[in-house]
């Protein structure tokens, strides 16, 4: 069997995100979805939020489950036994950053890939940054949040 882990923050999770899922669970046997901390972000909804929203969203996907991780991503994917690590890529300046990453992530453990997932070129400049901020000033962010969380998010964000 070969598993895959999908980390990130999903502060909340996008269309772009789950389009990302969709696409790796058509690909790899099962899917693990990683909710993981960055230090360099400061989170809106606490992990459990982001579990459960991500659990909505992917209810309907047998071959995904979802965690809540700590630590480096590389010491998570061998704890699961996933052999690959998915990233989504939307830019050039994501490939940069992304590069970096899993290239450390080799050097920690050269058992685990790194694939990285081009986002569709309609949610390419997408990313729960720019949904919190159209939030902010009161937009729609409909188009940015999958419908079945639309509701826990717009009451959060829209306060």
């Amino acid at each position: 069997m070969l598993k895959a882990i999908y980390p990130g923050t999903f502060d909340p999770i996008t269309v772009g995100h789950l389009d990302v899922i969709k696409r790796a669970a058509r690909i790899y046997d099962h899917l693990v979805i990683a909710v993981m901390e960055n230090r360099n972000k400061k989170c809106t909804f606490s992990k459990e939020e982001r579990k459960n929203m991500i659990e909505k969203c992917i209810s309907d996907l047998d071959n995904v489950t979802v965690v809540v991780g700590e630590g480096l991503t590389v010491n998570l994917a061998e704890e699961l036994d996933c052999r690959i690590i998915i990233r989504g890529i939307r830019a050039v300046s994501d490939y940069e950053s992304e590069l970096a990453l899993a290239t450390a992530n080799m050097q920690l453990n050269e058992n685990i890939e790194t694939v990285f997932m081009v986002a569709k070129p309609e949610l390419s400049f997408l990313s729960s940054s720019i949904a919190k901020e159209i939030a902010a000033f009161k937009g729609d962010i409909r188009p940015y949040i999958p419908e079945a969380i639309i509701q826990e998010v717009s009451e959060k964000l829209y306060q």
